[in-house]
């Protein structure tokens, strides 16, 4: 779980570098939220469960068996990408063959569509749970209503997972809700509701993994709110110190996921140093293999802009 997390983060900030050096037009980062997206991942059947991610969930995707070198090719925007082939801004995941369910960019639509996907795995008579994963600012949008309120009338296999990190781009929490928590929507939708620490991926695996039994045993949908920070600005183009204060942030980076599970994990003699400075340099190695080889990979034909467009 720490490799999982770690790998995520060493590749979200190459994608900073990269983009603070012109090589690649876009960033949307993950920074602050792994613990709670590997936490989910690994409660999950990743051999036959659905995911619908939001265009931060980088930990979520590479745990369902996206590659770095696929991470890459899309920051590039190179013809290999396999969410679009080139055609779509990097965070807009999709890959059909590890059951990533495909974004658009107005946010919160992809709620449905694990909805959807519970409904379709029941009539059929399969045994899977579909997970979704949006921010605290989607819980404001109608996609989730409407989705809550259809899976909980059907008891539908699905989990919504929110990660809640503080901010709806410059919007804070307090201004956003009426409630104190995103979870206590749940039982308006008759569904299973918890909060739980988004910087502990153990707190937020034993969640996610009940409410996946729970969905498999026929006893409908769950709402799981994670609570971390986002540590970055919204994305690239954004300037986060024009609302809030870099002491709030600093704050925030003492409880990072990251540090506080490394911290865990040497205090229970699980990792020493000399495992820790292997996994440090086997990540950079990875990155730093996919960054080189997605630069240098092509671009997709002009001529191909018009495929998958109208029925060839």
């Amino acid at each position: 779980m720490y490799e999982a997390m770690l790998l995520a983060r060493k590749i979200d900030e190459r994608m900073w570098l990269l983009n603070r050096a012109g090589k690649i037009p876009f960033v949307v980062s993950c920074q602050g939220q792994e613990a709670a997206q590997i936490g989910a991942a690994f409660a999950l059947d990743r051999a036959k469960d659905y995911i619908a991610p939001y265009y931060r969930d980088l930990g979520l995707v590479l745990a369902f068996g996206m590659s770095t070198q696929d991470i890459m090719l899309s920051g590039f925007a190179k013809a290999e990408d396999p969410n679009s082939a080139g055609r779509q801004m990097p965070g807009h995941f999709g890959q059909k063959k590890n059951r990533i369910m495909t974004q658009s960019s107005p946010v919160t639509t992809q709620v449905a569509h694990a909805v959807g996907a519970a409904l379709g795995g029941r009539m059929r008579g399969e045994d899977i749970v579909a997970l979704t994963t949006f921010g605290e600012g989607s819980s404001n949008q109608g996609d989730f209503h409407e989705s809550a309120n259809f899976a909980g009338v059907h008891q539908l296999p699905v989990i919504f997972m929110c990660e809640n990190n503080k901010y709806a781009i410059s919007v804070p929490i307090k201004k956003q809700l009426a409630c104190e928590q995103v979870s206590d929507r749940a039982a308006g939708y008759g569904m299973h509701g918890v909060t739980v620490d988004g910087n502990d991926p153990l707190s937020v695996y034993e969640a996610i993994k009940e409410a996946a039994d729970r969905a498999r045993a026929g006893n409908g949908p769950s709402l799981i709110e994670t609570v971390s920070y986002r540590l970055t600005p919204h994305s690239s183009d954004d300037d986060d110190r024009a609302y809030r204060e870099k002491t709030e942030v600093d704050e925030a980076k003492e409880k990072d996921g990251i540090i506080l599970f490394a911290q865990y994990l040497r205090d229970n003699g699980v990792m020493t140093e000399d495992k820790e400075n292997d996994l440090q340099e086997r990540i950079k190695r990875l990155v730093d293999e996919a960054t080189d080889y997605a630069e240098n990979a092509r671009y997709a034909e002009p001529e191909s802009a018009l495929n998958y467009v109208y029925e060839e």
